[in-house]
């Protein structure tokens, strides 16, 4: 742990759960940034851009700039750069889709549907024609791939099984960005400009953070908060260091 340089905290289930900070929480953060830590702040939200995320952490009476930020929102929008794409649908509500504001928003015939968490348009209609244009040749791009979410209070699908729905009936297999899958990683170690054995990533999730974490080749904490499931322990994606509460990663590092 003398080599770790930065720290990628996830935020729902580490830092704050249902709208509520954890004791101790802004103060890991602002005793980590007065060590001299790099910090990013990584989730799996595809309804927060990287901006309206930092300015509700901010409100929390944390002290994060935009910069740190990295949604899953954010993380596909810079993945379609890449791609050029002619045109596409993006399928996600409230502020994140102000990161996909530069594409071509198409929804009769794109070159690409993204998905992220659409909530109130994940319809029998909207449903239904997404599968059609699958059919016709458009390409799938799912935000992020976890199946559940109870971090706004209440047990909901999250965007890994509507796109699963869609996957299985067009037959048209997913890019993933968010957690677990690489690219959100590395994008986010790119904007630390340090190397992966530098890095620690402080998560709830096993499946997302931890295993993400690993698979990347980050050294890796969990939370027991959040969403934590100690069944999930019983995988191989082990954590290196489990601490019961955010306050602990301080005497950690």
């Amino acid at each position: 742990m003398q080599d770790i340089k930065g720290v990628i905290f996830d935020v729902d289930g580490v830092l704050k759960f249902r709208s509520q900070v954890y004791p101790g929480a802004i103060q890991t953060v602002d005793g980590l940034r007065e060590k001299g830590f790099i910090l990013r702040f990584l989730t799996n939200s595809t309804l927060n851009s990287r901006a309206s995320l930092a300015t509700k952490l901010n409100r929390s009476g944390f002290q994060v700039s935009a910069d740190e930020v990295i949604t899953a929102s954010y993380a596909t929008a810079v993945y379609l750069k890449l791609l050029k794409p002619r045109s596409c649908w993006v399928m996600v509500e409230r502020q994140g889709l102000d990161e996909f504001k530069e594409f071509a928003q198409d929804t009769q015939n794109p070159e690409y549907i993204v998905v992220g968490d659409n909530r109130s348009q994940f319809d029998f209609e909207h449903l239904n024609q997404a599968l059609r244009l699958l059919k016709k040749g458009a390409k799938l791009i799912a935000m992020q791939s976890e199946l559940l979410d109870n971090s706004m209070g209440d047990l909901e699908l999250n965007v890994g099984s509507w796109v699963g729905l869609l996957e299985r009936a067009s037959g048209i297999p997913a890019t993933y960005i968010g957690k677990p899958n690489p690219f959100a990683f590395e994008l986010t170690l790119q904007t630390m400009q340090l190397s992966r054995r530098q890095v620690l990533m402080v998560g709830d999730r096993v499946e997302t953070d931890i295993r993400g974490a690993r698979d990347f080749g980050l050294h890796s904490v969990l939370v027991r908060t959040g969403e934590f499931d100690p069944a999930h322990l019983d995988g191989t994606a082990r954590p290196e260091f489990i601490i019961d509460s955010i306050q602990e990663l301080l005497n950690l590092l």
